[in-house]
């Protein structure tokens, strides 16, 4: 008897616990915000697609996006142009070693991996961003060019560093060749965002300078410092570049993804963070902060690879000071899985980092999402981190973030939505609304399903069962006796929601 009675006793206990921990992990699940932006960069310059041809690219994509999309990612970062070449067709630079194997050679068989990556991104819901790398003209690794290459046609517009070929940023004629790229880009490609990364100036090699001299006398514009004016130079391409996207398309977004350290405090007691490292605005000529607080750029994600507790950057202070001098665009951190996963987190040493910083993500009110570098490594699980965003963090849907500075009108709530019995089953179509103007056009939708007495509340991504370009959704019908309510919403080009259009279903 009294055996029994200890064991009611636990069997009482634990479920009070699990109880408990039931209600926790449901309210944290709860909060997770509805909208936030997920990247991962897919790149090409590691070589991972280099010569494996067409095939065994789409498979390799394919699976990774597949793997992405059930990871909660919403938007893919895409490295199209590495070293002044293509992953796409182009007219203007030839095609990418990184993807045939040697530049200037089409992929065979043919395939356009932009647009093929367009549509496989947006098939699954998510955004497709193309990066593409400024001023990098030739890599290291690279040692033949084809002819049609800007250093082979313009060799006087580029100079040599630590066996790299940059396009000089003293030159005007420069910053309107990448815009001019750009404009192609934007202009025949249904992409939602053009990202160009740290590469500006070069990294700095210790006793190698900058063969620019010339072009600063010739071109000083009136400075006397020569720094003053490199950073001249990139403040006014990073303008004109965000110009040229937005002339072409006002709706696409337009990113930078500088390196993660502003200035340390010793060269800026001001502004600078509690660091000592790698400084934009004194190493590689970025004043990132300008661009932010003038509007030059649509969103920002500087990369804080660092963990937690560096001595020389440490990632909390990072993100905090980030969080606290960039609120005027959206910010989005950049992530190193590996680093997060191979470092323990110091207040908490039998568990990795990706918690602490998650939560310091969630901490922070003008982080508004992250970005993994890179998709391969979230894709293999590295240290569970895949796992973890999937069943834990980015366990519901999200959406963009908004941009209100592009365009703060919610398009108009779709029309006719009625369920269909198909050979497919149950199909609840609907209809897109009319538009007259580029901000009022519809190019996604989000469904939510409300049980019976569930109180509507389209703040709750835990509701959320697609966010689709297309204009219909299979039902799970099973005997028809269990009520729900579906709400269709319109979102625009810049990820503005409409007003709810209801059908109460039975399934």
């Amino acid at each position: 008897m009294y055996q029994l009675f200890k064991n009611l006793l636990f069997a009482k206990h634990t479920l009070v616990i699990l109880f408990f921990l039931s209600a926790f992990l449901s309210s944290t699940m709860a909060q997770a915000p509805k909208r936030e932006f997920r990247g991962a960069w897919i790149q090409c310059v590691n070589g991972q697609f280099q010569g494996i041809g067409t095939k065994k690219m789409q498979q390799t994509l394919s699976y990774q996006l597949d793997e992405l999309q059930k990871d909660g990612v919403n938007a893919i970062i895409f490295q199209v142009r590495p070293e002044c070449d293509a992953l796409y067709e182009s007219k203007i630079e030839p095609w990418s070693k990184f993807l045939s194997g040697q530049q200037g050679v089409a992929p065979s068989p043919y395939w356009d991996p932009l647009q093929w990556m367009i549509d496989e991104c947006h098939k699954r819901g998510m955004e497709l961003h193309a990066w593409i790398n400024p001023y990098r003209a030739k890599t290291k690794v690279t040692t033949s060019l084809a002819n049609n290459h800007i250093a082979v046609t313009h060799p006087e517009r580029v100079f040599s560093y630590d066996g790299l070929f940059i396009l000089n940023p003293g030159l005007k004629e420069n910053s309107d060749y990448i815009c001019e790229v750009a404009a192609d880009i934007v202009g025949r490609y249904d992409v939602d965002g053009l990202h160009i990364d740290d590469y500006f100036y070069p990294y700095p090699v210790a006793g190698v300078a900058i063969p620019d001299s010339r072009e600063f006398q010739l071109y000083n514009n009136g400075f006397k410092n020569i720094n003053d004016w490199r950073r001249y130079n990139v403040d006014m391409f990073i303008k004109q570049l965000g110009e040229t996207v937005h002339k072409v398309k006002p709706w696409v977004k337009f990113g930078v993804s500088p390196f993660g350290i502003y200035r340390n405090a010793k060269s800026d007691p001001k502004n600078g963070s509690r660091t000592n490292g790698l400084q934009n605005y004194d190493d590689l000529y970025a004043d990132v902060l300008k661009w932010v607080n003038n509007g030059w750029c649509d969103y920002i994600v500087p990369q804080l690879y660092w963990e937690i507790g560096n001595k020389a950057a440490d990632y909390k202070e990072l993100i905090i000071w980030w969080n606290n001098h960039s609120a005027n665009r959206p910010l989005y951190i950049g992530e190193d899985v590996e680093r997060t996963v191979n470092h323990a987190d110091p207040d908490n040493p039998n568990n990795h980092q990706m918690a602490a910083k998650r939560k310091l993500h969630d901490q922070l009110p003008n982080v508004k999402g992250t970005v993994l570098w890179y998709a391969k490594t979230t894709v293999d699980n590295v240290g569970n981190y895949g796992t973890m965003l999937r069943n834990h963090y980015w366990r519901t849907p999200a959406l963009q973030p908004k941009m209100t500075f592009l365009d703060n009108k919610d398009p108009k709530k779709p029309r006719k939505v009625k369920p269909v019995w198909t050979s497919d089953g149950l199909v609840l179509f609907w209809q897109s609304p009319k538009a007259k103007h580029w901000g009022d056009q519809v190019n996604k939708y989000v469904v939510y399903r409300f049980a019976k007495k569930e109180k509507i509340n389209l703040d709750d991504p835990n509701h959320i069962v697609a966010i689709t370009n297309n204009t219909f959704l299979n039902l799970p019908y099973q005997d028809g006796k269990q009520k729900y309510t579906y709400v269709v919403t319109s979102l625009d080009r810049v990820g503005n929601e409409s007003e709810g259009a209801k059908k109460k279903l039975k399934l």
